[in-house]
């Protein structure tokens, strides 16, 4: 920046060298010369200092007329207009030239420009919606009549974008739009342009469906009036039409017509994805659907397979986790297509640094979200063995702190349900147990310290209580097993029994809330139905019962089987005047409570049967 120039003084006007006696004429010829204050700066204010003042303009009086011009600094027009009470001004920075440029381009019309929301009406939606229909004939008419010369239907092609862009503020009025969209037959004519020649008109349509079918229209829109659909039928009537019309094929063969290496087209893509997770956020069935009349599994891991991380490698990760979650069908189609070790090996990557971002991180953690949903069916766990996955996750144990929960996680997934799969084996056999107990102790990598959630203290106590359920008796895996609550007198028994009072005590207050609800029902005379037993029982489960479980089970377990954690297990409870009785009182509810249509239930009322017998003896 010249500071010269930006404290330049202006120029005076030159002095006119006036006879000693000026005739009247001569006076009155100079005034008519003299330049309008309108033009003339000021005359520079005198400074007693030894330096020249900086001289500025000063502001022009309002006229007799109430007439003004740049009468505030920046020439802001509302700069006294918009004030308050107490004199401070409001003025938004803008001359009146600049004012009115913005008023006309607030209420400038034209092809494609819509009325405010809150102004749509029915005729306003009918007349919108034949112009677009309208413009969409014109512009195949061009198209057909002209293939070759782009010249001819260059401007059919820009109106039909602004048609386009004027359809988004339907979806904040679905209860009026949604039905008249699928009576005119116009969202029919608006998924065909899906194959549409022109890309951008297609990411155009995307775009459109994206916003009609967001799950914020049903809690954005209006109470309807009577006779209308409410907003959640209006999407769903919406959406029955967009599948009707092979929606999910066509937004997924556009997925491989668009070069992410462009701006647009990576947009385009985001936005199909978007409309993807608002289809099956809407219906969770319809993840099934998806994946069987379409080829987006393929897209979708060869997607997060790339190196270079952005936003949709993030968005596809994402949606592979939903689309996974709780569906045993894609699960084994995601499995067939050697997704699980498409993912270790996006995860290999994490070996040896730390995601760089947040976006990185998020898009490790659904990952390992996808990882967990695969490993709930038996070829995934046997995938992850042959994949070597356990080895993997021993190595984030050992050095990554920050994946280190994530892989815990994974590992009490891969090991939990089917006994018939030897993950456990394999699990100890790469040197699981030592970095597994070391967590637990609350050290990972260089003997740092680290601090255990509630949920990472659950899936290592899963990993134990899987492991003493599957290990065969004897073998040498069992015995390193066992060796561990041994070593260094018993510490490890003593931190289970530490896990067991802090879950106890998180216990007795969730027993004083539901006892407070029950006595609010008994009062008001109300039945217990069974159906609130039973969400009483799971506000038990994470209200520190799951946690009291699983410690439990493993000090019966360790108990049984080695005599001296036994006898150092019932000196440490009887210290909080506590024995095996408790224990055992435990594992009843645990037995009492096993779901009997879960897998190798059968097998778990069988152990905790057992238990709860040796453990009587033991007293």
């Amino acid at each position: 920046m010249d500071i010269d120039k930006l404290f330049k003084v202006p120029k005076l006007p030159a002095k006119r060298k006036l006879p000693d006696q000026p005739t009247p004429e001569l006076l009155k010829k100079l005034r008519t010369e003299e330049p309008s204050s309108s033009s003339m700066p000021p005359p520079p204010t005198p400074n007693k200092g030894k330096s020249r003042a900086v001289t500025i303009e000063e502001e022009r009086d309002v006229d007799a007329d109430g007439d003004a011009a740049d009468f505030a600094p920046g020439g802001d027009a509302d700069y006294f207009a918009e004030e308050d009470d107490e004199g401070r001004f409001f003025g938004g920075g803008l001359t009146s030239e600049q004012k009115d440029i913005l008023n006309i381009f607030d209420h400038a019309g034209g092809e494609g420009v819509q009325e405010d929301a809150d102004a749509l009406s029915l005729p306003a939606i009918r007349k919108l919606l034949t112009k677009f229909e309208r413009v969409v004939n014109k512009n195949q008419d061009h198209r057909s009549k002209y293939p070759d010369d782009p010249t001819k239907f260059i401007d059919s092609e820009a109106d039909l974008d602004a048609s386009l862009k004027s359809l988004l503020p339907l979806a904040q009025a679905p209860t009026l739009t949604y039905p008249e969209l699928v009576r005119s037959g116009t969202l029919t004519i608006l998924i065909g342009l899906l194959s549409h020649e022109n890309a951008d008109i297609v990411i155009d349509v995307v775009e459109v469906i994206h916003e009609l079918t967001d799950e914020d229209v049903v809690g954005d829109a209006e109470d309807e009036d009577e006779g209308e659909l409410d907003p959640e039928e209006a999407l769903k009537l919406l959406i029955e039409t967009l599948l009707e019309n092979s929606i999910l094929e066509l937004l997924v063969d556009n997925l491989k017509r668009l070069n992410e290496a462009e701006e647009s087209d990576r947009q385009g893509a985001f936005h199909i994805l978007g409309v993807f997770e608002n289809i099956v956020g809407f219906d969770t069935k319809l993840a099934t659907t998806l994946v069987e009349k379409t080829t987006i599994f393929s897209w979708l891991l060869q997607r997060v397979q790339e190196k270079k991380h952005d936003e949709n490698r993030g968005y596809a990760a994402e949606l592979l986790s939903i689309l996974l979650q709780n569906n045993p069908q894609n699960r084994d189609q995601f499995c067939a297509q050697d997704g699980v070790e498409a993912y270790l090996t996006v995860l290999s990557q994490f070996r040896r640094r730390d995601p760089v971002d947040a976006d990185e991180t998020e898009f490790m953690e659904n990952i390992f979200t996808g990882l967990c949903s695969a490993l709930g069916v038996a070829q995934g766990k046997k995938l992850f063995i042959a994949a070597e996955g356990p080895d993997l996750m021993v190595i984030f144990m050992k050095e990554r702190p920050v994946v280190c929960p994530l892989a815990i996680k994974a590992m009490d997934y891969a090991m939990s349900g089917a006994v018939d799969i030897p993950v456990c084996d394999t699990f100890v056999e790469c040197a699981g147990l030592k970095p597994l107990f070391a967590v637990f102790m609350g050290k990972v990598g260089r003997k740092s310290k680290m601090k255990l959630t509630t949920e990472d203290t659950s899936h290592i106590l899963g990993i134990m209580s899987s492991m003493l359920s599957t290990l065969a008796s004897e073998t040498p895996a069992r015995i390193r097993l066992l060796t561990k609550f041994v070593e260094k007198d018993y510490e490890k028994v003593e931190r289970l029994l530490e896990i067991r009072n802090e879950a106890q005590a998180r216990l007795k207050a969730t027993e004083k809330k539901i006892a407070r609800e029950k006595q609010s029902m008994a009062e008001a005379e109300e039945e217990i139905t069974e159906d609130e037993e039973l969400q009483w029982y799971i506000q038990r489960l994470d209200g520190g019962l799951f946690t009291l479980q699983h410690t439990d089970y493993i000090l019966a377990w360790t108990a049984m089987e080695d005599d001296g954690i036994c006898t150092h297990a019932q000196r440490m409870l009887s210290r909080s005047n506590l024995s095996l009785q408790d224990i055992i009182g435990t594992l009843q509810i645990y037995y009492d409570n096993v779901d009997d249509d879960a897998e190798g239930s059968s097998t778990q009322r069988d152990i905790l049967n057992n238990l709860i017998a040796v453990l009587g003896e033991l007293i």
